[in-house]
């Protein structure tokens, strides 16, 4: 039972995190209802916005808030005269949900930009270019499980968060090479939990964001992140085809702030480092 310490303790220091966010940023529970546009965002002053919980879009250092992914929520709802309140949500399917009825307004979180996303959502302009990359243990002498290539991914199954947008480019890839790819969906875990399963044993490969993966490696030697899932792409944030006004404002605003200092001091503050 020593190997499931490590996740029940960062399952905890979640809920914590959770609950501290949350009275942080609401006063009230917000009715669930039907997607707003911009009007209505304005009209009450607030934006909800869902993220993820993790070591480079948004997480908290004592009693400080940080991310990459929360400060530009930060910059945008300044710009605009907004105030935000963040909540941490885990799943993406749970995002998606409180996309869909009204609960929250953006999800500001790393989403692939695809075309199967862009008949669902509507995606603001390019965020950040990243990849999905293969977690897996470091090869020992003798070890059958290392994964040399995307051809040894034949037969092998692979954890990724539930609903998490890898799926689609893993069957993908099942098909590109001619075999199946098995796909274990993980409901109550986020991408860095998945990391810490691997590494301590209890699954062999999980798939997640190059750059959250950076983040988590030096406290994970043990793990080896070489493998590209998918190609270098773009990732954008998300929200509801009933807000093409709200998609517009958020992107006017990014076509500005993407080009000014302020944009790559925070870029290089969370990426750059690694």
């Amino acid at each position: 039972m020593k190997r499931f310490k490590y996740l029940f303790v960062t399952l905890f220091v979640l809920c914590i995190v959770a609950v501290v966010v949350f009275f942080r940023y609401s006063n009230r529970s917000k009715p669930i209802g039907h997607p707003r546009d911009y009007a209505a965002i304005e009209k009450e002053g607030t934006i909800h916005v869902a993220t993820e919980y993790n070591s480079i879009g948004f997480y908290v250092d004592g009693d400080t808030i940080s991310g990459f992914h929360y400060e530009l929520i930060e910059a945008f709802t300044k710009a605009m005269g907004l105030k935000a309140k963040l909540f941490p949500i885990m799943s993406f399917n749970d995002r998606l949900e409180g996309l869909s009825n009204g609960t929250y307004d953006i999800i500001a979180s790393d989403l692939m930009a695809t075309s199967e996303w862009k008949d669902s959502l509507l995606l603001t302009s390019p965020i950040i270019l990243s990849k999905q990359v293969l977690v897996q243990r470091k090869s020992v002498k003798g070890d059958t499980l290392y994964i040399k290539s995307q051809l040894d991914l034949a037969g092998r199954t692979l954890h990724v968060v539930k609903g998490s947008p890898s799926i689609l480019r893993i069957r993908n890839l099942s098909n590109e090479i001619g075999d199946t790819i098995y796909i274990q969906e993980v409901e109550r875990y986020g991408t860095e939990q998945l990391m810490a399963m691997v590494a301590h044993g209890d699954i062999d490969y999980a798939v997640c964001d190059e750059s959250i993966a950076r983040a988590s490696i030096d406290s994970m030697p043990q793990l080896d992140i070489n493998t590209a899932i998918s190609f270098t792409q773009f990732y954008s944030w998300a929200v509801s085809k009933q807000s093409p006004v709200l998609l517009d404002s958020l992107n006017s605003w990014l076509k500005d702030f993407r080009q000014g200092d302020q944009y790559q001091r925070i870029y290089k503050k969370y990426y750059k480092k690694r």
